[in-house]
């Protein structure tokens, strides 16, 4: 069965199959997919969030850039009905948002204490049922006795980082940005007090060494739950995040739970909503018809956020960004392309901006991203494997036959033989909507080795050599692990940075192949990212978000807010690279 066949049985699957309160498939608007525009498709968010925006606003006037954290103010919840606030703030702020009239400090930290609550509220803390101190089994191959405490020590950080949602959230939904999911959670820490899509992932890798399989499989159920609410997982679980996504990874914690469990009545609850989410990520706005340089036709999948205004958590800093920009048009076509940029999760790098020192120049919307690809190649080869565990056979048979066609798509279009990497591209309008891909995007980033975590690339061997040879000689090997570009921006997702998500793809991408130096290469990469955290939490006693990879040890920075610590998926991530490699007891700790 050919692709469009095959996304028409699908989309008629999910519709007669879940049941939805808001289908957002009237949002994919026809436009012409291959120019930068202000006016796709834009999910508007509830009064509550305009209203805490321009408190945000006031509060930045108020309080100075010092220590200012604008997500703060819009995960406020309401202590009274949304109007009476409004009509006191209206009072209080005299001119209104646009006022150059600062609130007095007194005058603004009393009305916060009157009517707005702190956002720790609306989560409370639960130990999580299926936590043990120790598991039995757990990392039988950690033989190094500091190594294997501090194992024990990430495990148990799971206990700090598991909430659930306060009675009073799912009691008055509509004075919380908190959005009322039912099962227990897991946030990534800090900053961050609400559950994220692509985190959840490796939350879940980490919470499969833990043996915590009803933690995982409650997560799983609670971002299964947007997708019956929105069409689609939230980049994140509140309700100024509904009009974008992040990168799609819900099948493959599907996956990894069913290896694990085999749990089948899982499979049979989730198929359905991973069928919708599939057409979200092939339809509409975020699918792109391209013609390669030989003139066939390829369909692939792009970021594109539902969105044309300042993100709400960081409303005051976009509005900064787009302050040099002169026209409407021009200021609402930057906050698509801001909001995109985060749907993709790297926000920000130099990977989406046609010039690596000006935020402006974000076109994230005109780029067809490798590792997006490679996600969704993912869940189709999951998806097949997923239905015909239990006998949906023509499913996984049109699955089968999709990856395929994306399979060729990437090779077509991302495949660079000459530098033994895959390139982001660039495409153009070609005329009556129809797109071509223009031209890679030849620079070195992490992303670029993404399609090596997918096991059809694993079959040509003299490919994977010249993968590993390519990223050898890439310069994003550090001495702590693998950098997320080459260019020092200032942007939090580009040199000297390392995230936890690239090492744990590259890496596990790397084992998976028959090559012996891939495997050899991937337990280097490990061995040094598992020494970098090590060295921080005993440094800091906490988990980073990221690493400075240049320097062992070091938390990584820049970006549009401070460093966070925690942290879900750097924890994951340990656990899963000391679960795959073990650590001799005679194999140094620290840093060398």
């Amino acid at each position: 069965m050919g692709y469009c066949q095959c996304t028409i049985s699908l989309v008629l699957f999910f519709s007669l199959t879940v049941s939805n309160e808001r289908s957002n498939m009237d949002t994919f608007e026809l436009l012409d997919s291959c120019k930068q525009t202000e006016t796709g498709p834009v999910v508007p968010t509830n009064k509550m969030v305009t209203f805490l925006e321009n408190v945000q606003s006031a509060a930045l006037k108020t309080y100075g850039n010092k220590g200012f954290d604008p997500k703060l103010y819009v995960d406020m919840s309401l202590k009274f009905d949304l109007s009476i606030i409004e009509e006191s703030f209206a009072k209080l702020s005299r001119m209104g948002e646009n006022s150059s009239i600062k609130i007095p400090v007194s005058e603004l930290d009393e009305f916060i204490e009157k009517y707005l609550d702190d956002p720790e509220k609306d989560l409370v803390y639960i130990k999580p049922v299926d936590f043990v101190d120790e598991p039995e089994g757990f990392l039988n191959n950690v033989k190094n006795d500091e190594m294997r405490a501090f194992a024990l020590e990430i495990h148990s950080l799971w206990k700090n980082l598991s909430r659930e949602v306060s009675g009073r959230v799912l009691e008055r939904p509509d004075l919380h940005t908190l959005l009322p999911l039912k099962n227990p959670v897991m946030i990534p820490g800090s900053r961050f007090r609400e559950v994220y899509y692509w985190d959840s992932y490796w939350v879940i890798r980490g919470l499969m060494v833990s043996k915590m399989y009803e933690t995982a499989k409650g997560i799983v159920y609670n971002l299964i739950s947007l997708i019956d609410q929105f069409g689609y997982v939230l980049n994140g679980a509140r309700a100024y995040y509904t009009n974008r996504s992040q990168p799609p990874l819900l099948s493959s914690m599907v996956y990894e739970i069913y290896s694990r469990t085999s749990d089948e009545e899982l499979v049979k609850t989730t198929l359905p909503a991973l069928l919708k989410e599939y057409a979200f990520w092939n339809s509409g706005i975020h699918r792109v018809t391209v013609e390669d340089t030989d003139g066939s036709s390829h369909n692939l999948s792009r970021y594109y956020a539902m969105w044309n205004k300042p993100r709400p958590e960081s409303a005051t800093i976009d509005k900064e960004t787009a302050s040099k920009l002169e026209t409407p048009e021009a200021k609402e076509l930057v906050y698509r392309e801001l909001a995109s940029a985060a749907e993709s999760g790297w926000d920000f790098s130099a990977r989406w901006m046609r010039n690596e020192s000006d935020l402006t120049t974000l076109a994230t919307t005109s780029i067809l991203p490798v590792d997006l690809n490679a996600f969704v190649l993912k869940m189709e080869l999951d998806i097949a494997f997923l239905a015909d565990v239990i006998g949906e056979t023509d499913i996984a048979a049109c699955f089968t036959e999709a990856s395929k066609t994306r399979k060729k798509a990437m090779n077509s279009v991302f495949w660079n033989p000459d530098m033994g990497q895959w390139f982001d591209s660039w495409f153009t309008d070609k005329g009556n909507s129809k797109c071509e891909a223009s031209h890679q995007n030849q620079e070195i980033f992490a992303s670029n080795f993404i399609p090596l975590w997918i096991k059809y690339f694993h079959r040509d061997e003299a490919k994977v050599t010249k993968i590993v040879e390519s990223l050898k000689t890439s310069g994003l090997l550090q001495p702590a692990g693998i950098a997320t570009s080459l260019k020092n921006t200032g942007e939090q997702w580009d040199f000297p940075n390392g995230w936890a998500p690239l090492q744990h793809m590259i890496v596990e991408g790397l084992v998976r192949s028959k090559s012996e130096e891939a495997r050899a290469l991937a337990k280097d990469i490990a061995i040094r990212w598992i020494r970098t955290n090590y060295a921080g939490y005993k440094k800091t006693g906490a988990m980073h978000e990221k690493y400075d990879v240049e320097k062992c040890g070091n938390s990584g920075g820049g970006g549009e807010y401070v460093p966070q610590t925690g942290f879900g998926w750097s924890n994951g991530v340990v656990l899963a690279f000391l679960e795959e490699f073990g650590w001799p007891e005679d194999l140094k700790v620290g840093c060398d």
